[in-house]
């Protein structure tokens, strides 16, 4: 996998000559000295100006990198407030997609198993309160001889 990082960093810095300086003094300086001390200088990159913004040929790191910015330092706190409550229900998204792909369900057959060898007991409080049952060395006897004989 690529790092586009060192790139990215350097369309930003060109992107951003381009950016109203009352605009570029909301980011603070020490992200804009970031950028320009980690991005590639031997990358060549030059901003069409007959383009759009949206028309420029930037790297998808970039576009997140411009996204960030905007939510952080550019955007009103309405706007800001939308995007972040657009960004949890894309999380709580791919959340969802991760947990019925992987099943991580792991637990729930222990749990199972264990919910068949507890009883559980509601008190007058409605309290939950879980009743071990223990084996006699007697019962353990009688289930090992069933195991191998295949009797229930």
């Amino acid at each position: 996998m690529e790092n586009n990082y060192p790139k990215a960093y350097k369309e930003v810095i060109e992107v951003l000559k381009y950016v109203p300086d009352e605009s570029v003094n909301k980011i603070p300086k020490e992200m804009i000295e970031m950028f320009n001390e980690k991005m590639d200088k031997s990358y060549n990159f030059s901003i069409d100006i007959t383009r759009n913004f949206e028309e420029q040929e930037l790297l998808e790191e970039t576009k997140a990198i411009f996204a960030n910015i905007y939510r952080d330092y550019w955007a009103t706190p309405e706007e800001k407030e939308e995007i972040l409550k657009k960004e949890a229900i894309e999380w709580q998204k791919i959340e969802e997609e991760k947990r019925l792909k992987y099943n991580s369900n792991i637990f729930e057959k222990k749990e199972h198993i264990k919910m068949k060898e507890n009883s559980i007991i509601k008190d007058k409080n409605n309290e939950v309160q879980i009743q071990v049952k223990k084996e006699t060395f007697f019962q353990k006897i009688i289930k090992f001889f069933q195991k191998i004989f295949k009797v229930n």
